[in-house]
């Protein structure tokens, strides 16, 4: 068992976890984009949680990618939250959400979500089934 402590399948099942995370929190900053369309003045969140890994991932180079997800802090996990083109909207009444590219956003969203859980799933069927 010691074996497998030593082993990198935790830091990996804990990026996938920071993954999921961000990716419901992304969720509800695309329902709430969706609820606030006709909202004068508001302007669209969204949480980049890959570009944010992969700049985090980044600082360390000259690493093998299991260093890299090994020595990643969990401040480099945290999802955030950002306002979307700020300065930007088509609308005069200066709101920047359109609805159809949230609904898209939406779909992508929950494949991308469905998929990290499949993933942290079968880690844990694989671990269960390795610790038997």
């Amino acid at each position: 068992m010691s074996t497998l402590l030593n082993t990198n399948i935790y830091d990996y099942m804990r990026v996938l976890d920071k993954a999921a995370d961000a990716a419901w929190i992304r969720n509800d900053c695309i329902s709430n984009n969706m609820a606030n369309v006709n909202t004068p003045g508001y302007k669209r969140q969204d949480v980049d949680f890959k570009g944010q890994l992969k700049e985090a991932m980044g600082q360390f180079r000259y690493m093998t990618t299991d260093e890299k997800v090994h020595n990643l802090r969990n401040e480099d996990l945290k999802p955030l939250s950002y306002i979307d083109y700020a300065g930007f909207s088509y609308r005069k009444d200066e709101n920047n959400v359109d609805i159809d590219v949230e609904n898209v956003y939406e779909a992508e969203n929950q494949i991308y979500y469905n998929g990290l859980i499949t993933a942290i799933s079968s880690d844990f069927q694989n671990l269960s089934a390795v610790t038997k």
